[in-house]
């Protein structure tokens, strides 16, 4: 006889909060069956894990005034949020193609795309680096608009394997494209000490450079394994021990975020690459071609910044942004990771 007061088993739930990996597979990166979970995330101003937030979404598209059957490129793909917008605004006829070096994300967002309803007759997208762009043009022929987003998509960062975060320990890696290249912990076993701190202050603005500089190349000398993020941020909190201590958790912090930055720079030569499409950029463009940028950081600025004025002296741009563009408060507050951008605009002559 059945056992009336027999409870049903009960269905498996996680342990704890939240999965303990990146890799489970959980609501934060099944986003197109979880609709609901992830707007709460978003409302609460965090980016769900495995997903990206485009961001000066509304200005970039009042200042490219894309329309119908116009052809562009996004320069910088990632996770297709700033693509998907253009690809409304120029259909039906319009092409939009799309460069990216990450192999990982790039088919998921074509793929993305393609279920939006944007396939192969009007999204091309190409896996190159951006300073190529003239390779682009050489198939599309001159852009009417094209968009370059320099910041590092929350993808890569949330994901510990690719060893952009601070959070979570992984590899030492920060390669946009982890199948070409030095990862950062090879880079590290090179360089100098001399090196090093000329790349912290270059590509970070590191105050104590020369102190986490000495740190690291001592270390490496020494036998100590710097290859994970975990061991990099151990080196570098030791070193700072002497900071005050009212506020030395903080400034660890930040000079940890700001080493990780200066490496990626280094390891994927995105300086060199974002000087060569400053370059190429002019003679991609229609005339009235309009292009758009949003950089993160003072040196991505400064460089973008320089271009402009001065091809706009030499009238081959018409008219460049006078001031660099924000985020809104209300968008900062919504998507905390885009309090650094700054969006910069030019016309072409």
């Amino acid at each position: 006889m059945e056992n009336q007061d027999a409870k049903p088993p009960r269905r498996v739930r996680y342990s704890g909060k939240n999965p303990k990996t990146f890799n489970e597979k959980y609501k934060e990166l099944q986003p197109e069956k979880y609709a609901k979970d992830i707007e709460k995330i978003m409302l609460k101003g965090n980016t769900p894990a495995g997903m990206h937030r485009s961001i000066c979404v509304n200005e970039i598209l009042e200042i490219l005034q894309i329309t119908p059957g116009q052809v562009g490129l996004d320069a910088t793909l990632g996770y297709g949020g700033h693509s998907h917008e253009m690809l409304k605004c120029l259909t039906p006829g319009g092409k939009l193609f799309a460069t990216d070096v990450d192999p990982f994300e790039l088919p998921k967002t074509t793929e993305r795309l393609a279920n939006l309803g944007f396939g192969a007759d009007v999204f091309f997208p190409r896996k190159m680096n951006f300073s190529n762009i003239d390779l682009i043009v050489h198939e599309a022929g001159l852009l009417n608009f094209v968009l370059a987003d320099l910041g590092v998509s929350s993808m890569q960062i949330d994901n510990p394997d690719r060893g952009f975060s601070l959070k979570v320990e992984g590899p030492l890696d920060l390669r946009l494209n982890p199948k070409s290249g030095k990862s950062a912990a090879a880079f590290l076993k090179t360089v100098s000490e001399e090196e090093l701190e000329e790349i912290l202050i270059e590509n970070a603005d590191e105050p104590y450079a020369s102190y986490i500089a000495e740190a690291i190349v001592k270390s490496i000398k020494k036998g100590r394994l710097v290859e994970t993020t975990a061991q990099l941020k151990d080196i570098i909190k030791e070193t700072l021990d002497f900071l005050p201590a009212n506020d030395k958790i903080d400034r660890i912090k930040k000079s940890c975020q700001r080493t990780f930055q200066a490496l990626r720079i280094a390891v994927n030569d995105e300086f060199g690459v974002l000087d060569k499409f400053l370059e190429k950029l002019p003679d991609a463009l229609v005339s009235g071609g309009k292009v758009a940028i949003i950089s993160f950081h003072s040196g991505e600025d400064r460089r973008v910044k320089k271009a402009f004025q001065s091809l706009n002296r030499q009238g081959i741009y018409s008219s460049v942004a006078p001031d660099p563009i924000r985020p809104t408060p209300q968008e900062v507050g919504s998507n905390p990771r885009a309090r650094s951008a700054k969006l910069r605009w030019a016309i072409k002559a």
